[in-house]
């Protein structure tokens, strides 16, 4: 299926979306730096999008995370939460697990966050029974592309088979977690894929300050 065309701005829905996350953020982002980061988030997801039923909607979220960061860049030193980015291939299995597993343990203690190199289209279809099972709320993320202030706001980032493909940026603390890739497994091999990456999120949780 051809990828869905972005619409130009000043389209009615995206142009409303950019007034809506403006109005939110008064005094910090400009509506037009808002509407240029809209745009770029739905050309962005429609690269791999297989149906826009919901890509307004996605692009919206993935500009309000955006925000998110490029304004916790601009306040970092006072920052106390800490960031924990997540960073694989497809941001469409481990990503996505680690993500959705220390959100569950850390209790709203770190800000987590996730994306991929090269976004699938989907994510794996097992990803969120195995953390269903696992009593952890599945995220309902879409695959989306890795941006710049994403890793320049994270103060740890960590990799998952994306290689030199990730920027490395001063700042950060950088790991790398040498987990299987999912894409295709058994259900079986996707639990162990859930179970290694709870350890790991285990480990890193008790490094991180205030968590």
């Amino acid at each position: 299926m051809t990828a869905p065309i972005p619409p130009a701005l000043p389209d009615a829905r995206l142009a409303a979306g950019a007034v809506r996350l403006a109005a939110r953020r008064t005094g910090r982002f400009s509506v037009e730096t808002v509407r240029a980061l809209i745009a770029d988030s739905y050309g962005r997801l429609a690269v791999t999008a297989r149906v826009s039923t919901h890509l307004l909607v996605l692009a919206e979220r993935r500009t309000a995370e955006r925000l998110d960061a490029l304004d916790h860049l601009r306040k970092r030193p006072r920052s106390e939460v800490p960031r924990v980015l997540f960073v694989c291939s497809h941001h469409a299995g481990r990503s996505q697990l680690a993500a959705a597993l220390l959100a569950h343990r850390a209790c709203g203690l770190v800000r987590v966050s996730s994306a991929g190199t090269t976004p699938a289209t989907a994510v794996e279809p097992f990803v969120a029974q195995v953390l269903t099972e696992a009593g952890v709320e599945p995220s309902r993320a879409f695959p989306t592309p890795l941006t710049d202030e994403a890793v320049r706001a994270a103060d740890v980032v960590v990799t998952m088979g994306c290689g030199d493909a990730c920027p490395i940026v001063p700042g950060p603390r950088y790991l790398d977690w040498p987990v299987p890739d999912p894409e295709g497994a058994p259900i079986a091999v996707v639990r162990e894929i859930r179970d290694a990456l709870d350890a790991h999120v285990a480990d890193l949780l008790a490094t991180l300050p205030g968590a």
